[in-house]
Formats: structure tokens, sequence, C-alpha cells
């Protein structure tokens, strides 16, 4: 099973896709050690995300805490503190960092509001390479403004030893927002294309499987249905900073229970959580982030195995590089049944802007709101 803790809603980027740096937590109010130690052993990969989990002051006893509960722990991050994380790859140099970056250092500034964003992050990958990181990465936000700039910002991580993760535009409770968009599908499904011919072309074996995900991606940014079922509240949860444990970080409604008022096994036995899988199971949002597409493709008993689907486009599609050929994408993406989308709202940019944020207390109503809002 995979577990996400928000950590804090706390953030010091000022993304155009993602407003939780609008909404921040008040400090004392945010998951305790107490709480977390509640997590039980045996997770298969737990991510530590926000907000931004570098702003927590106690980030290495979470991670001294929760390390040894977990086969894989990530620690996703916006990479402008890396010097906050050099004392944990030194003593956890196998634990896994992701640094979100959106393409080159114009359009991350721009996207994310970060000024020299770009290079912050660059040097403390290289900063934390040099320490005896063994799992660094940069993950991408693939979106109108960026997506040309997508194989670019592989081949630079490919360059560099560095991973490179993908996500596209979602909306949910996580982000705060309910009105994410793409304005030219079809531009951006055709750069996921390149980009996932630029991965099948390695010897990374990550790399074919993620160029899987990219499929999943692309059928999603068309607004087609997800092509693997999702097992949220089965096959992971996430915890928000005040310890309420969700099936996804989507729909708010999909409320399990609180971890800092009872146990693990409390929560994740409740009797309402049958009708929340149940809810999962007839859900229609179209959703496909990494949290959902790679339990999504993974055997169910055997983590480290994916499934028979992805593992044979994989064999099939990585064969066909190799041998000259091209991924014939219209095999599997219907590129004449683009979603129509009634709004369309453009996204504000933040950089050099000064905006006015709201505290959020544990004592009240969180994620009220967003109304009705959808994934397609």
């Amino acid at each position: 099973m995979d577990v996400c803790v928000i950590l804090t809603y706390r953030c010091n980027s000022k993304c155009s896709m993602c407003y939780v740096w609008q909404n921040p937590t008040k400090v004392n109010d945010e998951i305790s050690l107490d709480t977390l130690r509640k997590i039980p052993s045996g997770i298969d990969y737990l991510n530590l995300t926000g907000g931004e989990p570098t702003l927590r002051q106690d980030l290495m006893e979470i991670v001294d805490l929760l390390y040894p509960k977990a086969m894989t722990l990530e620690i996703s991050s916006n990479g402008l503190h890396a010097e906050r994380l050099e004392p944990i790859i030194e003593k956890y140099p196998s634990i896994k960092i992701r640094f979100s970056l959106e393409g080159c250092e114009a359009t991350n500034e721009k996207i994310r509001g970060e000024k020299d964003g770009y290079k912050k992050k660059i040097q403390g990958l290289l900063r934390l390479k040099e320490l005896g990181g063994k799992d660094l990465g940069i993950s991408m936000v693939i979106q109108d403004d960026n997506a040309e700039e997508a194989v670019e910002l592989f081949r630079f991580a490919k360059k560099h030893d560095f991973e490179f993760a993908t996500s596209t535009l979602h909306n949910g409770f996580q982000f705060h927002k309910s009105d994410n968009v793409p304005y030219n599908r079809l531009k951006i499904v055709k750069h996921m294309g390149d980009l996932i011919t630029e991965m099948l072309k390695g010897f990374n074996i990550k790399n074919w499987f993620r160029a899987y995900l990219n499929l999943g991606l692309m059928a999603k940014v068309l607004g087609h249905e997800r092509m693997l079922k999702c097992s949220a509240a089965t096959d992971f949860a996430f915890i928000d900073p005040w310890g309420d444990v969700y099936a996804c970080n989507v729909r708010p409604s999909m409320k399990v229970g609180n971890l800092e008022h009872k146990s693990w096994n409390e929560v994740w036995n409740d009797a309402d959580l049958e009708a929340i899988r149940e809810k999962v199971s007839n859900c229609t949002h179209n959703c496909w982030m990494v949290g959902s597409a790679k339990t999504a493709m993974r055997h169910p008993k055997y983590v480290k195995i994916p499934k028979a689907g992805p593992l044979l486009w994989v064999i099939y599609n990585k064969l066909k590089i190799m041998l000259g050929g091209n991924v014939n994408f219209k095999r599997y993406i219907n590129y004449e049944n683009v979603y129509k989308d009634k709004h369309v709202i453009r996204r504000q940019y933040f950089l050099n802007k000064t905006v006015k944020r709201k505290l959020r207390a544990k004592n009240e109503p969180h994620y009220q709101n967003f109304g009705k809002f959808f994934n397609k």
C-alpha cells in the first residue's frame, strides 16, 4: 500500500496551477510526530509532500520516524531550500528526492512564481548528488505553457543521471484549485508523444514504464477514460496536514477518518470504508496522477512487478523503437475524440506579485470553497 502525507499547506512557491500557497496551515495545527507514529510499518511507498515539506522544522525527525516504515520514502519538494535536505541525504542517501521544475529558467519562474527558482533547484540537486544522493530527480506538470520543453528537460535530467517524473493539470483539494483546464489539448498531447518516444529510446527500464504512464496522461489530457481502473482507498491513501485520511487527493467527500483521534486500524477498518470504495469504483473523475497511476499499473500482490497490460505495451513498443520503428499512438489514443471544454479560465501568474494569504485552522471546515468541480 502507498501513503502520501501532506505535511503542511505552507509553501514558498506561487504556482499558477496550485493555490495551496494561498491557503497555508497554522504551524501548531500541522500533523504531529505522535500522529505520524500511527502510520504502520510495511508501507510500499510513502511520500512526504505539501505545500513545501522543507518548511517543517522537524523534517529530519519525521524522516527518522517514517524511513523504517516504508520500502521507499520520497520527499516531494519545490527545491528552493535544498540545503535543508542535505543532512537527510547524508544520513539516508537512498531516500527519493524530487524537485518540481516546469521547464527552462523563464518558463519555470513564470509558472511557479519563483525568482531564481531554476538555479536554486539545479544547484541543489547537484549538491545532493555530491553528497551521495542515489535517487534524485525532477517532477514536471506538463501543461500548455511548458509542453514543448518536456523533451528538452527530460534530456537534461538524463544527462545528469536525474530521474524524470511527469503529471498534468488536475483539480483537487490538495491543490486548492478547481478550474485547471488545458487550453489546447491536442498541442499538449503531441509533445507528450515526443516525450514517450524519447523515453523508450534509452536503456533505463524505469523510463520505459514512465512512457506508459505518459500514455495515460495523453488519454487524460484528451478527456478519455482512465486506461486502468483507480484503486483509491485500497492501494493508496492521503493524509492531510490535520491528520484527516482521504481515499485520494481530489475529492474531499472521500474522507475515511482522522488519524489524530483514531488508530490506523480503526481508520482503515471503519464501517464506512466499503461505501467509499464503492464511490471510487463509480467515480467519473478522469484523474491520472502518479499516485493513482502507478498503483494501477503494478501487480496487486507483487508490487515490484507491473500488470500484464503495461508490461506487454512496454515490451512491444520498446522493441519497435529498437528496430527503427515508431510508436503507433493512434492504436491507443483517439485523436479525433477531444473533450470540448465549456468554460476555460486563463491561469494567473504571480511572479513578483504580492497576494494575500488566508490561514487555514484545524478547527474550521476544510475544503468548503470548491463547489462542484470535475477532472476531464
